[in-house]
């Protein structure tokens, strides 16, 4: 095999497959990106075996077709050092030896046949396809992942439940995260609710969904079947598998008897957090709020290293009140909410707090206090 490609070119499509490919793995052919030349294209494929990055490159000069794998690593670490929009000239010189030369650069690379790479069906042909705006798409996902869960012994909320809500009529995609302590929801509205699996997609998945997203402005294309999900976009096919268990009934927990309202300016809230918790090292112990009328107090109090406190000004409808929080999901919540002013809705200092956000009214969040 032998071809040429522009170093910028290559250089978009390995960067996916570095959030892709394991770097340290029991089987080194996963540690590859495989580099395939048929039909006037270069196709770009990496997979870990859970998910699948399938690339098509069309702006290529092939002098020979043929297939390889190399390490993506390596591959990706040359390629960022080379000079922007360079030509490289690529031939498979052995089966094992792999050729790069650009500019006054000369590289051999060690390559693995592609015998021993995964071979994956294409088992969407008869699934709906979904169409999705790409930046709401993404904006779904970035206001709930801030939820998924870290803990493995619950591998149920470890990922984003995706599946279709109603509402007056209309039909939503809904997202959902939580890790027991706080809980995302945000919904897009969708034209027709079309055949659509709910599932719960992982959460490496997700993350490297939103990388892709975060570069695209077009349209994004989804299909499910029993134990997969593909996104396409444009050239870019995301394969993966979806966790394999019962999202529990969230419903259950959103409040709806919370009555005592809390109107205050985001930006300030966020960064009176971020200053009172400056004084504890680890962010463990948690951010107290004395809320009254017309202000709240917030105050951290760390045993190994001092205390801080801050005043800042906003509008509660009901009597005074205690409650605190960890101070990492108060920020992560609120810097997620896209009007000026957070809304929070409380029933007493012990009970789940409702966050909404007045500019999106389809997204709301749930946090439970800290005992302290």
């Amino acid at each position: 095999m032998q071809f040429v490609v522009k170093r910028d070119v290559l250089l978009r499509s390995l960067n996916f497959v570095q959030g892709i490919v394991e770097k340290k793995n029991t089987l080194p052919i996963l540690s590859n990106v495989l580099l395939e030349l048929k039909n006037n294209s270069l196709s770009i494929v990496a997979t870990d075996l859970d998910i699948i990055f399938y690339d098509k490159i069309t702006d290529v000069k092939i002098l020979t077709e043929g297939s390889t794998t190399t390490s993506a690593a390596i591959l990706y670490d040359i390629l960022r050092k080379i000079s922007s929009n360079a030509d490289l000239n690529f031939e498979l010189i052995s089966n094992n030896k792999l050729s790069l030369k650009s500019e006054n650069s000369n590289f051999n690379l060690l390559c693995l046949t592609t015998d021993n790479f995964p071979s994956f069906s294409n088992d969407f042909d008869s699934a709906d396809v979904m169409e999705l705006n790409a930046i709401s798409f993404l904006k779904l996902l970035n206001k709930t992942k801030i939820s998924i869960s870290n803990d493995d012994t619950r591998h149920y909320l470890n990922g984003i439940f995706l599946h279709l809500t109603e509402a007056h009529g209309r039909n939503f995609l809904t997202a959902v995260a939580t890790d027991s302590h706080r809980l995302s929801s945000s919904s897009i509205e969708i034209e027709n609710s079309k055949e659509f699996n709910s599932l719960i997609l992982p959460r490496k998945s997700v993350y490297q969904l939103c990388s892709l997203l975060a570069e695209t402005k077009g349209k994004i294309n989804m299909q499910t079947n029993e134990n997969k999900i593909k996104f396409t976009i444009g050239n870019i096919e995301l394969v993966s598998k979806v966790i394999d268990g019962k999202f529990p009934d969230y419903k259950k927990v959103v409040p709806v008897e919370n009555k005592k309202t809390l109107i205050v300016p985001s930006d300030e809230f966020i960064k009176s957090i971020e200053r009172v918790t400056s004084v504890s090292i680890d962010r463990k112990e948690g951010v107290k709020l004395a809320i009254n009328s017309d202000r709240i107090h917030f105050s951290v109090n760390s045993a190994n290293s001092g205390e801080g406190n801050e005043k800042i000004k906003a509008e509660f409808n009901s009597d005074n009140l205690n409650i605190s929080f960890n101070s990492k999901y108060l920020i992560d919540i609120a810097s997620e909410v896209e009007d000026k002013k957070l809304k929070i809705n409380f029933k007493d200092s012990t009970s789940p707090v409702l966050i909404e956000d007045t500019s999106d009214k389809n997204s709301y969040y749930v946090i439970m206090p800290m005992k302290i």
